[in-house]
């Protein structure tokens, strides 16, 4: 059975710097080797930088993700509202 790694954060320019050697022609294993990253990772990173090229979960969000999220905020707004009217 494996132990879990801590968890590790990583700044954006360490992830700019991963994909970008990545794009000058290093190999996903000789990176993940290297730099002791997980697969999950380093393939999130690529795939974020190639969407929008940013790193923030905020920024990589679907449209139908973006209005979802939107559509929740305005519906805790509006049952916080009613509870107030409620009183």
């Amino acid at each position: 059975m494996s132990t879990r790694r801590p968890r590790r954060t990583y700044t954006e320019e360490f992830k700019k710097q991963i994909v970008d050697l990545h794009k000058a022609g290093k190999s996903r294993k000789e990176i993940i080797e290297e730099y002791d990253l997980t697969g999950s990772a380093f393939d999130k990173w690529v795939r974020q930088h190639n969407q929008t090229g940013s790193f923030k979960e905020k920024d990589n969000l679907t449209p139908e993700q973006k209005e979802l999220k939107e559509l929740r905020k305005a519906n805790t707004q509006l049952q916080m509202e009613n509870d107030i009217l409620k009183q």
